[in-house]
């Protein structure tokens, strides 16, 4: 795996698990909204449109470097949508960037041939 999709792979990771609680705290903020007298919606609002917008924008960054199968994009994109898909996806990010080091690691080493 070459610096570049490493990265693009680090900045989804490391943007996936922010945007899961920047949504959760949005859906709190939203029924606080509704039964109190506390409105933090705006505010949160445009934090989880921030980190969304740069979830999708590192997400495609990631599935162009990576040359992902269409069923993993969608997966983390799914991921993306859904209210703790975030953390899910960080979690997955994290072992798939572990096995590319140790499978790049392994081909510097000759050990393996692929």
């Amino acid at each position: 795996m070459d610096l570049k999709t490493a990265s693009a792979l680090r900045r989804l990771r490391l943007v996936s698990a922010p945007e899961a609680v920047s949504f959760l705290l949005l859906l709190v903020c939203s029924v606080l909204k509704r039964t109190t007298d506390f409105d933090a919606v705006p505010v949160m609002g445009w934090v989880h449109a921030v980190l969304f917008l740069l979830y999708l924008l590192f997400w495609a960054d990631a599935w162009y470097r990576t040359k992902w199968s269409r069923n993993t994009a969608v997966l983390y994109f799914v991921l993306a949508v859904l209210p703790t898909g975030g953390f899910f996806a960080e979690r997955r990010l994290r072992r798939e960037s572990v096995d590319a080091v140790i499978a790049s690691r392994a081909r510097k080493e000759g050990v393996v041939n692929a």
